[in-house]
């Protein structure tokens, strides 16, 4: 049976009901940072169990939040983290920092984007869910884990 994971990052503090209704029927959610406040943690965790991380802008001691994550996942792991300790971050930066992970997961950039390398790992930034910036919409992840085959799909909010 897959395993279907929501996948956002950058809320600076905004849940839109739009991202609650893309994430319904996950069985867990992972937040790449720049969660923006405990609330945006709860209004996930009322859908599935959240794996959070923190971003530049978020509390390091926010106990709900950690640097990064490594998730396990039907054999693959799946590593966290804002991305922001990347400087600049790009996928090929975060697939040569993270080697160990399969599916590295990262925001920041505020740009969504999906990339497999030549051995089949994959990077994903799901984009920023929260508050509209830059020229880019709105938009979160939703990865499936199908035996040992991941598959992203970008939602646009």
């Amino acid at each position: 049976m897959p395993h279907v994971i929501g996948v956002i990052s950058d809320t600076h503090g905004l849940v839109r009901p739009e991202a609650l209704s893309a994430l319904d029927g996950v069985e867990m959610i992972l937040h790449a940072g720049d969660v923006g406040g405990p609330a945006v943690i709860e209004a996930l965790a009322a859908i599935a169990p959240v794996h959070a991380v923190f971003g530049n802008v978020d509390d390091p001691a926010n106990p709900l939040l950690k640097r990064e994550r490594a998730v396990a996942v039907a054999g693959l792991t799946i590593h966290v983290s804002h991305g922001h300790e990347l400087g600049r971050p790009t996928p090929e930066l975060a697939l040569a920092r993270y080697r160990t992970a399969d599916i590295v997961v990262f925001g920041h950039t505020h740009r969504a984007v999906v990339v497999r390398d030549a051995s089949g790992r994959l990077a994903l930034n799901p984009g920023a869910a929260g508050p509209r910036r830059f020229d880019v919409k709105p938009s979160l992840g939703l990865l499936t884990i199908d035996g040992r085959q991941a598959h992203v799909e970008i939602v646009q909010l």
